[in-house]
């Protein structure tokens, strides 16, 4: 893995984190946090979203979008388990 790719890779998870924030109101982390969501929340997608038959385009636009998804996902999880 390259330093071009690792970038890519923090820049698509801190986008995707602070648009789930955005969605998902009141869950901000900070930089590092939404990092960490959106990088989650990409692995999350691309494990749900195959098995739904959904396809996201590709490049950065797709990359971001998909991560979103997953970010999105994972807060509303987060939400659930901290009401029970």
């Amino acid at each position: 893995m390259t330093i071009e790719s690792l970038l890519v890779i923090l820049l698509i998870g801190a986008i995707a984190g602070w648009l789930a924030g955005l969605i998902v109101k009141g869950y901000g982390y900070g930089l590092l946090g939404n990092i960490v969501i959106g990088i989650i929340g990409a692995f999350v997608a691309g494990f749900i979203l195959p098995r739904v038959g959904l396809s996201i385009g590709a490049g950065i636009v797709g990359a971001i979008i998909h991560a979103t998804i997953g970010a999105v996902i994972l807060l509303f999880v987060i939400r659930l388990i901290k009401r029970a």
